[in-house]
């Protein structure tokens, strides 16, 4: 998964309104009590910090 391709599945999740403002500000402790772009600063991968929004936002299995 690409970067671009984890911000299109956000924005479909939350909505072109919230989605950066939520990945700025939601800290989850699976990425170590980072939030999505404090994340991917670091060096996760984009599938990894997909996998623990996905759960988070308790998604249907189509969208994992």
């Amino acid at each position: 998964m690409r970067h671009t391709e984890l911000w299109a599945r956000l924005e479909a999740a939350l909505g072109t309104a919230y989605y950066r403002v939520w990945a700025d500000q939601f800290v989850m402790g699976d990425l170590g009590s980072r939030t999505v772009t404090e994340a991917l600063d670091a060096g996760f991968e984009p599938r990894q910090v997909w996998a623990v929004v996905w759960r988070t936002l308790e998604l249907p299995d189509r969208e994992r």
